[in-house]
């Protein structure tokens, strides 16, 4: 089984940006919420950033 995998729109790129910069500020800086959930800030980015490229609408 072959999967195309496509470019994320623009929109999608952007959030799973803002997520992964949020967790790296809340793993650099004690910020009380960041500092708590950063991974879980960084996974969503990436799973969100994956998703983008396995799904052609994403």
């Amino acid at each position: 089984m072959k999967d195309k995998l496509h470019a994320p729109k623009y929109t999608t790129w952007l959030v799973s940006l803002v997520f992964a910069i949020l967790g790296l500020l809340g793993w650099l800086i004690t910020i009380p919420i960041l500092t708590e959930f950063a991974t879980l800030f960084v996974l969503v980015g990436f799973v969100l950033l994956a998703l983008g490229t396995i799904l052609k609408g994403l």
